[in-house]
């Protein structure tokens, strides 16, 4: 599915999904920079983000593979 990452004032990664009309917090992240494994969001959903660069310009629309919720 299609997401839109960026990153807030505060410094979180948040996602959102057009689709869905869903906007979400990354918790937690198998990497620091969380490309490329991975990601728990505030919903209960993981995703599975595509490898990138760590210096990635954000905001960026990649495509990420849903794995479950909870």
């Amino acid at each position: 599915m299609k997401v839109t990452v960026r990153k807030e004032a505060a410094g979180h990664y948040s996602i959102y999904v057009a689709k869905k009309d869903l906007e979400a917090r990354i918790v937690s992240a198998e990497q620091p920079a969380i490309w490329g494994g991975k990601v728990e969001l505030d919903n209960g959903w993981t995703l599975e983000m595509p490898a990138m660069a760590a210096d990635t310009r954000l905001p960026i629309t990649v495509e990420a593979r849903r794995l479950g919720e909870g």
